[in-house]
């Protein structure tokens, strides 16, 4: 049984087949007419004008390498690998304001004093951050913003 299947694959096509395969080739090169009346219809006659952005320039925001970085509050205590951090200089565990910058995270007590954490990264400040509410020019500017 299996010998006959194998002899009636391995013959030559028949003449159907090949007279499908010719037409086939056949009608492969050819379009349509309808085709072509359709393509000359969706030629612009006039180029579209190009419109710089659909924002006005007060309204749009920069993108994250246009800025040097970015800040939030954190009012609750941050735990990391089972400790809770505390500012090294005044011992405050809460209420802090966390800035990220290219590569770096830094943490900001409320009496000011700066201290860079290396267990978090910007990945994590990703997650966590809100959209921003505004940009400021200077550090300070973003400082009286918060609250600090």
């Amino acid at each position: 049984m299996f010998e006959r299947i194998r002899r009636g694959h391995a013959a030559e096509p028949s003449e159907m087949q090949r007279q499908h395969y010719d037409m086939w080739t056949r009608l492969e090169s050819q379009v349509p007419p309808k085709v072509e009346q359709m393509r000359a219809e969706l030629q612009p006659a006039e180029p579209a004008a190009v419109v710089d952005d659909f924002l006005p320039p007060e309204l749009r925001v920069p993108s994250h390498d246009q800025l040097d970085g970015r800040m939030m509050p954190w009012k609750q205590p941050i735990v990391l690998d089972g400790e809770m951090v505390a500012c090294v200089e005044c011992g405050a565990y809460r209420d802090w304001l966390i800035l990220s910058t290219r590569d770096q995270i830094w943490l900001r007590c409320r009496t000011g004093h700066q201290q860079r954490e290396t267990r978090l990264d910007t990945a994590w400040y990703n997650r966590h951050a809100g959209p921003a509410d505004a940009t400021h020019a200077t550090f300070e500017d973003c400082l009286r913003h918060l609250g600090h």
